[in-house]
């Protein structure tokens, strides 16, 4: 009977010590990744804004949940992506990863963009999809820049515009 008791006392330490060392590696995880998640909050939401240099293309909106990226020009050019934020780079990198797409030829591929907030306004830089490298300059001649500003999502606009 003892010898049970030490086991199952013995068992319960070890259960007890595994589940702290668990907990203790979870919250140095999210230490080492609270920048990511700091970036990825602050692209939460709607962006409207144009291409710069094509602003005769249209309005550009992209829409970030959580990780999903909505980009939308039009019915022929939008996609759905997953994006990741990879640490430690400067400027900021957005990976995109087209899940669908209007022409639907480009799902899995890779989008690498750079980006930044400054004053409200989210300015995205890409060389495009298949590009080796990303850009390295918001100012660089062979890159995609789009410029947007945060807008509330329509619903929000017509619960504002309700009488109350």
């Amino acid at each position: 009977m003892r010898t049970i008791l030490k086991r199952a006392l013995g068992v319960t330490a070890l259960w007890l010590l595994m589940s702290c060392v668990h907990i203790f590696a979870q919250q140095a995880g999210c230490a080492t990744n609270q920048p990511t998640s700091a970036a990825l909050e602050r692209l939460q939401g709607t962006w409207q804004g144009v291409m710069v240099g094509h602003e005769s293309a249209g309005k550009i909106t992209i829409t970030v949940s959580s990780n999903s990226f909505h980009f939308h020009r039009d019915t022929n050019f939008w996609f759905d992506t997953t994006i990741t934020l990879p640490p430690g780079k400067d400027p900021q990198q957005l990976h995109a990863t087209i899940k669908r797409s209007a022409g639907g030829d480009s799902i899995g591929e890779v989008v690498v963009a750079i980006f930044k907030i400054v004053d409200g306004t989210l300015t995205l830089a890409t060389r495009g999809g298949g590009a080796e490298e990303a850009a390295t300059s918001f100012d660089d001649e062979n890159v995609s820049r789009y410029e947007l500003r945060k807008v509330q999502p329509l619903k929000k606009n017509i619960e504002l515009l309700k009488p109350k």
